[in-house]
């Protein structure tokens, strides 16, 4: 099923129903889904993933490990040159299951707009 079908639900290991102490559903009709998370500092998210594709409205930014199920490291913001600054917009494909530990002095705080399709 297409997530542009009436009936179309999101599975498990979507972000709001896998993780649901880091995201939240703000706004949903059959366009768009609005999608707030907050990873405080210091915090690791349970396994999930996102909806492509995502327009990202970044509110607060920080440092950040993405590990896949297994818990091997897929992305180390803190290694990348030059100093990883996350930009206020971003867009995103779609990101297979991942956690999402935040390893800076910042909550990591992210407005997602789904596109539906």
């Amino acid at each position: 099923m297409e997530r542009s079908d009436p009936g179309w639900r999101p599975d498990a290991m979507d972000g709001p129903i896998a993780a649901p102490h880091h995201h939240w559903v703000l706004f949903e009709n059959d366009r768009v889904r609005v999608v707030e998370t907050l990873v405080p500092a210091g915090e690791i998210t349970p396994v999930h993933t996102h909806l492509p594709p995502t327009v990202l409205y970044v509110l607060s930014g920080s440092h950040f490990l993405r590990r896949d199920p297994d818990g091997a490291v897929k992305l180390d913001t803190r290694a990348i040159e030059p100093p990883f600054s996350m930009p206020p917009v971003m867009w995103s494909d779609g990101n297979p299951a991942h956690t999402l530990e935040n390893t800076g002095p910042d909550d990591l705080h992210v407005i997602g707009v789904e596109l539906k399709g």
